[in-house]
């Protein structure tokens, strides 16, 4: 088999094409003329290989299951020596059912210009069906000569030029490819018309050189003892994992976890250490495409002055699609156990939620890339299960007190009598305190001295998280053999970036120093990154624009019901502004985050990146802080703006002409802010995970169905008999893992920056991550074709973005607590002004009068209540009958003062605290340390065993007289002829 492989290196199938090169098609034939022409089944280099059966190619597109009868099929590969039909797998492997498909390109594949334009006239429904069989019936009579349109004909003969274009490209890169070793086998007679595929098979010899050039580290056959840390913890570490045993995936039999294999980079020139007994496990599949994906991106398709790979004939057309395939099936009895039907079992099921990830498998299955998110989102979502109950703590602490919380008695009680200012011009009348009882109650659910508590627990717990993930990732690094990745990592240059370099060259002066590397300077993409700031600047804009926008509708929707004549819109003004405020912010933020992605996309595209890497990190950048800025609007205007850019009763701000701007509730605007909040989560997390990961694609699915013919029973036999290759390219592309990451860093800052005002939002964000993990789960196991196994060591930029907001958590709550909330007035009210040290009175000290006499004309209340001299409103100034009135009084900036006294003691406190928490728990857990010393020895130490062992025996075998019987055991010279070396 191995000798076998040797010679087909290079080799090239044809399947389903009725032109292959080097042999003229075959129309008829007996089997039995090639079977004994034949010796075997063996198919050589020379040979055209036997087409994979397909649907009938014709005008219709019908899909009847039926073959061609005059397709043209060499003989000599379709029976087996005795006679007998050869089975063609449907797994991932060759029509030989020996060569394993590694990856896939896809292509189109054109009809000539007259089929084409038959097929798109008469294909479009039965009536056309009918016609075209009522004019074939009378061709016999009256053939029918159609007259050419010169632009029709001119249109048909550039579009065939392209396609020809794109076929010669093809071509040559496929020859390349070729040359490097690689196996091809096409098949364009599958069962989804107009679509070829490319089947690549790297083999042993191959797989051994790129290995070798991409150093990858493989398990050596030297195992050694893992010490996990001290007996006590030890100890411990047993006791938890004994506990939490049914909390683990069943993923099968595993090797110890105190035991672990020594890696080394592949050698060909140590292959003695390593472990090949089996050849087709050495490399599993995830490695084996890895490789085959890093030679499509090294190989190039030449022209003069040009270079393009293969991300760039992916973008413009040459191949449709590339991707490696996904083990098996999942479902059905037929069913072989894999990798891929383990992981639906285990991880992509509802019904094992409570359970931890399998992430070894997952890394395993998918790559490192993969791997690392879900293990990050896996220690996020543990992580919030203490803030979750602590958050509910908190809010169950504000439930149990808020029938002892005196401000709050002081508003629903009747005999206090306070008559309020109007919240609005002419349509608003004077209003009794006692009516803003509900809310005031409701704001001390969130407003309560446990706030401030919660709010210092949240920012040391972002500092542990990071910290526990710092550590969780270092093992996670350990485990997968990642300490030494990265230090002679080459990241190749992007394909657009060497066309714009090939451009430049060709644009500059014949005088030019030869041996000077060309490359994009800043000066070269200054107009890209102008309009970057530029673009980027005029979304923001827009995002205010919408936010204002937002801010006009409340204004003018609590004037409309105050007009109203309906009493139950009347009832709950307050209630009904705020929540359809908040719903329409919600909408507006899922929509331009759609948007705000595909236009940072293109900008980065604009500025040409010079390799992938920075092209992500530009990406994110960009992506995040459109995302932010659209998601955080509503939320820090609540939270910081309104109700202070206000002015007073008789000289208040309007915008806009008449719109006067918007007043908090009696009890402050964090009550607000906390529906805006829940909202927003519940919104974003409901809509955009159910509605775009889970409705979409089935909405796509159910309009597919509608536009078939078919059944579903016969949608669903089609389907079996489709090849491994076949179902992958109908399922979705793989688009990257990044926008599971931002859906996760917003919901981040969801939790932790405004958490003073909504204590629940840990709650909710464990809820959704709980389904989002399943949900994510499912997506990438059934829903997505497998994407590219990327090696990295770490999240990345993410974990830059994650510690940056965690410091803006601690800075932003501090102004939560002292400016939104009452706070601060509280306590400066309980500890300065209360005559007997308790609350009582402290409403009143909030409140400010004003005389009704001072309204501007076209402002008081219509009509005029003469009963109402003086009002009160909610501020710190002069009472009208002082030397001063409606002035800023001493208790404002005395309040001023302590607040801004709060968040400079809050902030440097909980930075010190959290500071100290980061210096005392190290990055690397000891063991772990410990660990990856003992290895460099142990790997040492085997390297320098084998190589002494090689010598002697190289030297014994030296001065063994030829006499002496066969080579020793212990040499291989046979091993290295047969690895292709």
């Amino acid at each position: 088999m191995e000798q076998q492989e040797e010679q087909e290196v290079g080799g090239l199938s044809h399947h389903g094409s009725s032109q292959d090169l080097g042999s003229p098609p075959i129309s008829s034939f007996e089997p039995g003329e090639s079977a004994q022409q034949e010796e075997g089944t063996v198919m050589r280099r020379s040979e055209n290989y036997l087409p994979v059966p397909g649907e009938d190619k014709n005008l219709d597109g019908d899909f009847n299951g039926k073959t061609r009868n005059d397709e043209s099929m060499p003989m000599k590969t379709l029976y087996a020596s005795d006679g007998s039909l050869l089975h063609l797998p449907r797994g991932p492997y060759f029509s030989d059912g020996q060569r394993r498909v590694d990856y896939v390109l896809t292509y189109s594949i054109q009809k000539p210009s007259a089929v084409r334009r038959q097929s798109s006239k008469l294909s479009d429904n039965g009536f056309f069906h009918r016609l075209r069989r009522s004019l074939s019936s009378r061709s016999s009579r009256a053939p029918l000569q159609p007259k050419e349109d010169p632009e029709v004909a001119a249109t048909e003969q550039q579009a065939n030029y392209h396609e020809d274009d794109k076929r010669f490209k093809r071509e040559e890169f496929e020859q390349n490819l070729q040359e490097m070793g690689l196996e091809l086998e096409k098949d364009e007679g599958g069962k989804i018309a107009g679509i070829g595929f490319l089947k690549i098979h790297a083999p042993w010899a191959v797989l051994c050189r790129e290995a070798e050039i991409m150093k990858l580290k493989m398990p050596t056959k030297q195992v050694y003892e893992v010490k996990q840390g001290s007996n006590l913890v030890e100890k411990i570490r047993l006791f938890i994992h004994k506990v939490t045993d049914p909390l683990h995936p069943k993923v099968g039999p595993k090797r110890p976890e105190d035991v672990k294999s020594l890696s080394l980079p592949f050698s060909k020139e140590k292959q003695h250490l390593f472990d090949l007994s089996d050849r087709d496990k050495f490399f599993d599949s995830k490695t084996r495409s890895s490789i085959v994906y890093e030679v499509l991106k090294r190989i190039r398709w030449t022209r003069p002055n040009y270079s393009l790979g293969i991300t760039s004939l992916l973008a413009n057309g040459v191949y449709t699609s590339a991707y490696p395939l996904h083990d098996g099936d999942i479902d059905g009895v037929t069913a072989e156990p894999n990798d891929r039907k383990l992981l639906f079992e285990e991880w992509a099921s509802y019904s094992v939620f409570y359970k931890y990830q399998p992430i070894g498998l997952i890394r395993k299955y998918f790559g490192e890339k993969v791997g690392l998110y879900f293990a990050w989102l896996g220690v996020y979502t543990q992580m919030l299960i203490p803030a979750a109950i602590v958050g509910v703590i908190v809010f169950l602490y504000g439930c149990a007190t808020v029938d002892d919380n005196i401000p709050s008695m002081e508003i629903c009680d009747p005999r206090n009598n306070i008559t309020m200012c109007p919240l609005c011009d002419s349509a608003c009348s004077y209003w009794k305190l006692e009516t803003a009882c509900g809310t005031a109650r409701a704001s001390h659910l969130f407003d309560n001295p446990a706030t401030v508590f919660f709010s210092i627990f949240m920012a040391l717990w972002a500092v542990l998280f990071m910290e526990h993930w710092k550590r969780r990732q270092m093992r996670l690094n350990y485990v997968w053999d990642l300490t030494d990745y990265g230090m002679e990592e080459e990241d190749h240059n992007r394909a657009e970036y060497e066309l714009r370099v090939a451009e430049k060259t060709m644009r500059q002066d014949q005088g030019a120093a030869k041996d000077e590397k060309v490359k994009l300077t800043c000066t070269d993409r200054m107009p890209a990154y102008l309009t970057t700031v530029v673009m980027m600047s005029f979304m923001i804009f827009i995002t205010f624009v919408i936010a204002f926008g937002v801010i006009l509708y409340r204004i003018s929707i609590k004037t409309a019901l105050h007009l109203s004549t309906y009493p139950a819109a009347r009832s709950n003004i307050r209630a009904t502004v705020k929540t359809t405020a908040a719903i329409i912010n919600v909408i507006v933020i899922i929509i331009l985050d759609e948007i705000y992605a595909s236009i940072a996309r293109w900008l980065t595209t604009l500025e040409v990146p010079k390799t992938d890497k920075s092209f992500e990190e530009r990406l994110i950048f960009k992506t995040f802080i459109l995302k932010f800025v659209n998601a955080f609007t509503p939320i820090v205007y609540l939270a910081f703006f309104r109700g202070r850019l206000v002015g007073r009763p008789g000289k208040y701000l309007y915008v806009v002409g008449s719109y006067r701007m918007e007043e908090c509730a009696h009890a402050g605007c964090l009550m607000e802010l906390c529906i805006q909040l829940c909202i927003t989560m519940l919104g974003k997390q409901l809509i955009q995970n159910n509605l775009f990961e889970i409705g979409i694609p089935k909405l796509k699915k159910l309009l597919r169905k509608r536009k078939s013919e078919l059944t579903s029973k016969q949608e669903e036999e089609l389907h079996k008999t489709l090849k491994r290759y076949e179902k992958d390219h109908v399922l979705g592309p793989f688009v990257g893992i990044n926008p599971e990451y931002m859906e996760m860093i917003i919901q981040f800052g969801m939790v932790t920056l405004f958490v003073a005002s909504f204590p629940l939002a840990p709650l909710f964000a464990l809820l959704n991550n709980i389904i989002e993990i399943r949900l994510d789960a499912k997506k990438f196991v059934l829903e997505l074709r497998r994407p590219i196994a990327a090696k990295v060591k770490d999240i990345g930029i993410w974990y830059n973005l994650l510690r940056g907001l965690s410091k803006v958590a601690v800075i932003v709550n501090a102004f939560v607590i002292a400016f939104t909330s009452d706070f601060v007035p509280r306590l400066v009210y309980q500890y300065t002004y209360s005559p007997d040290g308790t609350m009582h009175g402290f409403v009143n000290h909030t409140l400010s009068y004003f005389n009704v006499s001072d309204f501007q004309n076209g402002t008081e209340p219509n009509p005029p209540n003469f009963n109402v001299k003086v009002c009160r409103y909610k501020d710190y100034r002069e009472p009208p009958w002082s030397n001063t009135p409606y002035e800023l009084s001493k208790e404002f900036w005395a309040i001023l003062a302590v607040r801004l006294a709060f968040v400079i003691v809050f902030q440097n406190m909980v930075m010190l605290m959290s500071d100290f928490v980061d210096w005392l728990i190290p990055d690397i857990p000891k063991d772990i340390s410990f660990q990856i010393h003992k290895e460099k020895l142990l790997m040492l130490d085997h390297f320098m065993k084998e190589e002494g062992r090689r010598r002697d025996n190289h030297n014994h075998d030296g001065y063994t007289s030829p006499s002496s019987g066969s080579a020793s055991p212990h040499s291989r010279p046979t091993f290295h002829a047969r690895a292709g070396w």
